[in-house]
């Protein structure tokens, strides 16, 4: 008996979403792989036909600052030197580098004995010479107003005798020596009366001695005045309120007129000392405002204005030297400190305004944007207006809406480009 097989059919297999998972974990790498590739491959040639995604700048309206830049530093308008009048030696410096000083208020303190001495003596020639004068008053002219009038007296008694003998000699009684001696007494009474008004004379106002006293003691005076004066100056003083910003002295140092030991800065108005391009010669002037700020405090606007402009030019530095005064000026300004300024030379309203980075060649004759034609970077010649820090004024070749792109994008004219706002 012969015995067949029986071949069965085969179920179909069904594909479930477990296999299917299963599946893509066995080839997860590899599917992964090929993804990426085609998904490089879109996005290249997306870019090969379109180009690359570039942040592009737009022309705008608005308002359009132009400030010409500067630095420089803090200085007052002028500054005292402070020095001695007198060769002495320092007995005391009374102050420090950097302090606000009052006018009047002691600095330096030299020593003084022999200056003293000398007043004492000038003082006393003074209280001489006032003495002489109070004796010509009290003594001298009263006694020479009684020796005046005894004179008179005597004169006058002389004068009575002489007339008398006179009139006895004419009638024979008197004999003529008897006269003789009475016209000699007469004329030493009359020389005693002009002595005594000369001795009243001078004993007066107006007199010789009293004249002679009176220069005695305004001498004296002005000697004493010099001594008090030379006396002063052993104490220096500040000549009006300031900052002390230099200070070349100390305690034992031997000093002489004409040499500075302290340099006052005086208080009030601050100028700034700018030094500016000379290009930008033409776009200042005096009177125009400005907005500086410290170097340590940039945040700290303080506004200023244009004061002078130098005349010459640094041909060194191709700069001009300008000077702004700070009315105002704030408490944390110092001498020499460094300043930034901004000064406003233009503005204008409703201006068409670019980013000065989308412009090429800005400072040349012939300034260009790179712009976008047809999605390709095309060049564009443009002219230019005002200069803002970060922006410029377009006055041809683009208008408003049109962009540009920034040199720093690297594209090349010609290039295909997609431009992206920002």
């Amino acid at each position: 008996m012969v015995e067949q097989a029986v071949v069965l059919p085969q179920p179909r297999r069904r594909f479930s979403v477990a296999s299917l998972w299963s599946g893509f974990l066995s080839h997860k790498w590899f599917i992964l792989a090929v993804t990426g590739l085609l998904g490089f491959g879109i996005w290249q040639g997306v870019r090969v036909l379109l180009g690359p995604a570039i942040v592009v700048d737009q022309v705008k309206l608005g308002r359009l600052i132009e400030t010409v830049v500067a630095s420089g530093h803090v200085e007052t308008p002028y500054r005292v030197e402070i020095g001695s009048q007198i060769t002495g030696t320092v007995e005391d410096v009374l102050v420090q580098q950097g302090e606000k000083v009052r006018n009047g208020q002691p600095l330096i303190s030299l020593e003084s004995r022999e200056l003293r001495a000398t007043m004492v003596q000038a003082q006393g020639a003074v209280a001489q010479a006032e003495a002489r004068i109070r004796q010509l008053d009290e003594l001298t002219l009263p006694s020479a107003r009684a020796a005046l009038t005894q004179a008179e007296a005597t004169l006058l008694n002389a004068q009575q005798s002489y007339d008398r003998t006179a009139q006895l000699e004419r009638n024979g009684y008197a004999t003529r020596a008897s006269l003789d001696d009475a016209q000699k007494t007469l004329d030493v009474a009359r020389a005693v009366k002009r002595a005594a008004e000369f001795q009243v004379y001078t004993a007066s106002p107006g007199g010789s001695d009293y004249v002679m006293a009176q220069t005695q003691a305004n001498q004296a005076r002005a000697n004493l005045d010099t001594a008090e004066s030379r006396l002063g100056y052993a104490t220096i003083t500040a000549p009006r309120d300031g900052v002390l910003i230099s200070r070349s002295v100390e305690r034992g140092t031997v000093v002489q007129p004409g040499k500075a030991l302290l340099v006052l800065a005086p208080a009030g108005e601050l100028q700034l000392v700018l030094q500016i391009d000379e290009r930008n010669l033409g776009k200042i002037s005096l009177g125009q405002k400005a907005l500086a700020s410290a170097d340590a405090y940039p945040d700290r606007l303080f506004p200023a204005t244009i004061t002078y402009i130098n005349p010459g030019i640094d041909i060194s530095r191709a700069s001009v030297e300008v000077k702004l005064t700070v009315a105002d000026p704030p408490d944390y300004l110092r001498q020499d400190m460094t300043v930034s300024v901004d000064v406003e030379v233009a503005a204008r309203d409703n201006a068409l305004t670019l980013p000065l980075r989308s412009v090429h060649d800005v400072l040349s004759g012939n300034p260009w944007v790179l712009g976008i034609k047809d999605g390709r970077a095309a060049r564009r010649a443009v002219t230019i207006g005002l200069h803002g820090n970060s922006q410029v004024e377009i006055t041809g070749g683009l208008a408003a809406g049109d962009v540009a792109i920034p040199q720093s994008s690297g594209i090349l004219t010609g290039q295909r480009v997609r431009p992206v706002l920002q």
